[in-house]
C-alpha cells in the first residue's frame, strides 16, 4: 500500500515539475502534499535532473503543510539568457524554420498578381505557363535563401542563428553548391517560358530581379550590409518580377505596361519589403557586431516599430489613392481593405514586442500573412473586375 501511494506521489511531483517549464516569470509552486516524502538522496537526484534539463529550477525544498509534506519548487526564467532558452527548440522546429516555407509566398504573390493583371487586361491566362513560372521562381527563391545563409555564415552574422542551413547541415560548401544548382535550374525554366512567349524583354526584367538579389548579399557587393537591402527587395519583387510575369501572361510582344500592372507591382513590392524589414528585428545586435548596417541597426527597434506602423498605414492609403485615381479597379480596393485587421495585427505586434528578441522573430511571419492576404485580395479584385465589371479597359502605356 505504501509503495502504491508513493508511486502516486511521484507521478504528481513529475507533473508539477514539468509544468514549471512553461512558466515565463518567477514562479513558486508547491506539489500535492503527501506523507511519503522522498528522502534527501531522491530529492537531490530529481533536482539534478531538472538542472541538467535547464528548466530554470533554482531550488527544490520540502515544506510542512497542514496534512503532510510537499515539495516547493522555485522556477526562475527571467535570468535564463535567450541563447540558453533556444536550446529547447527541437531539431524538427529548427529544420522547419530553415526551410522557410512561408517565405516562398514571395515567389507566389508577384506571379499571381502579375497574371491577374494580365487577365484583367487581355482576358486570358495560360495555366501551364503559370505553373512553370511558379516552379522556376521557387527554385530561385530557394537559391536566394540558401546563398544568404552561406554568405552570412562567412561574415559571422549567423553564428547565433541555430536555424541557419549551414549550421544545421554542417557544410558551407555543400550548401553553396546546392544553392547554385537551384539557381541554374530556375534560370532555365524562366528563360524557356520567355522564349516560348516571344518576350525576351521579360526575361531581362527577371534577370534584373535576380541580380538585385545577388548584389544584396553576395560578394563583392553585399549592399545589404550598407542598408540597401530594402530598396533592392522592392525593385526585385515589385517593378521587375511582377511586371515581367504580367508581360509573359499577357501574350504581347511589345514592352507594354498598363497603369494597373504598374500600380499592382508597386503594392507587391511594398508588402515584400515589409517582410525583409521585419526579419531583422531579432538580430540587430548580431548584425551590428559584424558590420551589417541594416535600416533597423541604424534606426533602432523602437523607431523601427514606428516605421512599421507608418508603412502599414501608407500601404492602405496608397491602395485607396490608386483606386480613386482609377489605376486599380474598385474591387481591388474593397477586397484589399478586408485585410486591414492583419495589417493592424502586424503593427500592434511589432510595437508591443520589438524589444523581446525571443518573440519578435515572429514579426516576419505576420508580415508574410499580410503579404499573402493582400496579394490574394489584389489578384481576386483584378479577376472580379474582368468578370463582373462592365467598363472600358484603359489603354496600355507604351514604354
Amino acid at each position: 500500500m505504501a509503495v502504491a501511494v508513493a508511486s502516486v506521489w511521484n507521478t504528481s511531483y513529475v507533473s508539477c515539475s514539468n509544468k514549471l517549464v512553461q512558466f515565463r516569470q518567477i514562479t513558486n509552486r508547491t506539489c500535492p502534499a503527501s506523507p511519503f516524502l522522498p528522502n534527501s538522496a531522491q530529492r537531490l537526484l530529481l533536482c539534478t535532473q531538472m538542472s541538467l534539463n535547464k528548466a530554470g529550477i533554482r531550488q527544490l525544498k520540502s515544506v510542512r503543510l497542514r496534512h503532510g509534506f510537499g515539495l516547493k519548487c522555485e522556477a526562475v526564467y527571467a535570468d535564463i539568457p535567450v541563447e540558453e532558452k533556444n536550446e529547447y527548440i527541437s531539431k524538427a522546429t529548427l529544420v522547419w524554420r530553415a526551410i522557410k516555407l512561408p517565405m516562398y509566398s514571395v515567389a507566389l504573390i508577384p506571379l499571381t498578381v502579375g497574371s491577374a493583371a494580365a487577365y484583367w487586361q487581355t482576358g486570358h491566362c495560360c495555366a501551364k505557363r503559370y505553373l512553370t513560372l511558379l516552379v522556376s521562381s521557387v527554385l530561385v527563391i530557394a537559391w536566394l535563401n540558401l546563398s544568404n545563409d552561406v554568405h552570412d555564415f562567412d561574415k559571422g552574422a549567423d553564428r547565433n542563428k541555430k536555424e541557419s542551413v549551414v549550421n544545421l547541415v554542417g557544410s558551407r560548401t555543400g550548401t553553396h553548391i546546392f544553392a547554385c544548382l537551384l539557381l541554374a535550374l530556375g534560370l532555365i525554366g524562366l528563360t524557356r517560358v520567355s522564349i516560348e512567349a516571344g518576350s525576351l524583354r521579360s526575361v531581362l526584367l527577371l534577370f534584373y530581379a535576380i541580380f538585385c538579389g545577388y548584389i544584396y548579399q553576395c560578394p563583392p557587393f553585399r549592399l545589404g550590409y550598407i542598408g540597401l537591402g530594402e530598396p533592392l527587395c522592392f525593385a526585385a519583387f515589385g517593378p521587375f518580377a511582377t511586371t515581367a510575369f504580367y508581360l509573359l501572361q499577357s501574350g504581347t510582344r511589345e514592352f507594354a505596361l498598363s497603369a494597373t500592372a504598374i500600380s499592382s507591382s508597386l503594392l507587391v513590392g511594398f508588402t515584400t519589403t515589409l517582410i525583409l524589414f521585419c526579419s531583422h528585428f531579432h538580430q540587430v545586435e548580431d548584425d551590428k557586431a559584424v558590420g551589417k548596417y541594416s535600416p533597423l541597426v541604424r534606426l533602432g527597434t523602437e523607431v523601427g516599430a514606428k516605421v512599421v506602423k507608418i508603412a502599414v498605414t501608407s500601404l492602405y492609403l496608397l491602395l485607396l489613392a490608386l483606386g480613386l485615381g482609377q489605376a486599380l479597379p474598385f474591387s481591388c480596393v474593397v477586397l484589399g481593405v478586408l485585410t486591414l485587421p492583419i495589417g493592424k495585427l502586424v503593427s500592434s505586434f511589432v510595437e508591443k514586442n520589438h524589444k523581446d528578441k525571443s518573440t519578435i522573430f515572429l514579426a516576419k511571419y505576420y508580415c508574410v500573412r499580410l503579404h499573402i492576404a493582400f496579394g490574394v485580395a489584389l489578384a481576386a479584385g483584378l479577376v472580379a473586375a474582368r468578370l463582373f465589371v462592365r467598363k472600358q479597359l484603359p489603354h496600355a502605356i507604351i514604354i
